[in-house]
């Protein structure tokens, strides 16, 4: 009854979390693209437009790894309630600055403090799954995985949208401001509704114990890694770029096309449950390490075929709406196996420090494909930005044959989501 009750309070609290992440990342999304878009626009190159998001990443990787450590020892309540104050920080030095303050150096100081809130608040969610599905049940886990991945990123797409209308309709500042405003409400919600601690919390936590000693995860992370930064050395800097300037997409245009991908990205993910359910059903057994393998060994034909056509004279609208539909369906299906197993992988006392690690190495990725992104198309254009994408992928596919080959049980069949 108690252990019932425990995870009914910790169930209440998690659907705050998870309506804060929803605020925060659609804020992320949409700053992100309201920050590549107008730079662009005032004659900066594709590589200096990397360099902004340069310590957004770095930051996330810091973020990840002490992050893990003070949700550790103060609880995940903090972590959340933190990235939220640092995300209206980061939006208002935007929203208020004088327009000229908004210079290379001030604009990655704010990059720096989003990338910290979004990552603490995305560890704080994340960690929180793992404190209300019940334990030994492998099936309600990656369920309930899916749905907060799939939804995050749907999220995500609708800011991208969100980043795009906003330029053309009320400016960048103005539009900072709209989404300060968006995540203050969420931290004025959060804060007034939640009851209780969120997790353990553990004062005798050393930070020396934040490095993951456990196989499993080093390897996954190691995966981790290899697999974002395939997805953001051409997503993130060279494709809208490329839209912009060869294709001659509007803004909004551009920011729609991105945000449909990653909406239908994130659907993607929160139904993999389903989509895995009728082999679940017949082996008894959730995704495991050879899934993960399989899976990328497959998404690394999809970027090669994006270049091989590019160079082939093929028209690349069609190309790249085709080929960006067929790698976002994999590529969603690899991440929430991720996602699923570095849950599976920890249990629910270093739950904060495994996923802390896993998502550094997560953005270590990203920043790997942030930096080579703009640099990689300014000097190889976009196909050469997508063979370095299947070279990563290749690479976390190798990586990904030296998981565990089978779950660490059974357990009922994934039901549908």
């Amino acid at each position: 009854m108690v252990g019932s009750a425990r995870r009914e309070g910790d169930l209440r609290n998690y659907v705050l979390v998870t309506a804060a992440y929803w605020a925060d990342t659609l804020a992320d999304g949409a700053s992100r693209i309201l920050v590549l878009f107008f730079f662009y626009q005032l004659g900066y190159s594709a590589l200096e437009v990397a360099t902004l998001f340069l310590f957004y990443e770095f930051f996330g990787i810091l973020t990840n790894l002490f992050g893990g450590w003070i949700a550790t020892r103060l609880g995940l309540k903090a972590t959340l309630f933190s990235g939220l104050g640092i995300q209206i920080l980061a939006l208002g030095m935007l929203g208020f600055a004088p327009e000229d303050w908004l210079v290379v150096p001030y604009v990655m100081a704010s990059q720096a403090l989003s990338g910290i809130a979004k990552d603490l608040t995305k560890m704080s969610s994340k960690s929180a799954v793992k404190l209300v599905v019940p334990e030994d049940s492998d099936s309600a886990l990656f369920k309930w995985v899916a749905i907060l991945t799939g939804s995050k990123n749907a999220l995500k797409g609708v800011g991208f949208f969100l980043g795009g209308l906003l330029l053309g309709l009320v400016g960048f500042q103005t539009a900072m401001l709209i989404l300060l405003a968006i995540v203050a409400s969420a931290l004025i919600t959060t804060s007034l509704l939640m009851r209780g601690s969120l997790g353990y919390a553990d004062m005798g936590a050393r930070f020396r114990h934040m490095f993951s000693n456990t196989r499993e995860i080093n390897l996954l992370a190691a995966a981790r890694l290899f697999l974002f930064a395939s997805r953001d050395v051409w997503f993130v800097v060279a494709l809208p770029v490329y839209l912009r300037s060869v294709l001659g997409w509007s803004f909004w245009e551009a920011g729609a096309f991105l945000a449909v991908w990653v909406i239908g990205y994130g659907a993607v993910q929160a139904s993999a449950p389903v989509l895995f359910a009728r082999r679940s059903a017949e082996t008894g057994h959730t995704p495991t390490g050879r899934t993960a393998a399989r899976l990328a060994f497959l998404l690394a034909a999809f970027p090669a075929a994006i270049a091989i056509s590019l160079a082939a004279n093929v028209d690349p609208t069609l190309v790249l709406v085709v080929g960006l539909i067929a790698f976002g369906v994999i590529f969603a299906f690899n991440s929430a196996v991720h996602s699923f197993l570095v849950l599976s992988y920890t249990d629910d006392r270093n739950v904060a420090k495994n996923v802390g690690f896993y998502y550094m190495a997560n953005a270590g990725g990203r920043l790997i494909g942030t930096i080579l992104s703009g640099a990689v198309y300014q000097w190889l254009g976009l196909e050469g930005c997508l063979w370095f994408s299947v070279a990563f992928v290749l690479i976390a596919a190798t990586i990904s044959l030296w998981l565990p080959a089978e779950g660490k049980g059974s357990g009922p069949a994934l039901a549908p989501v």
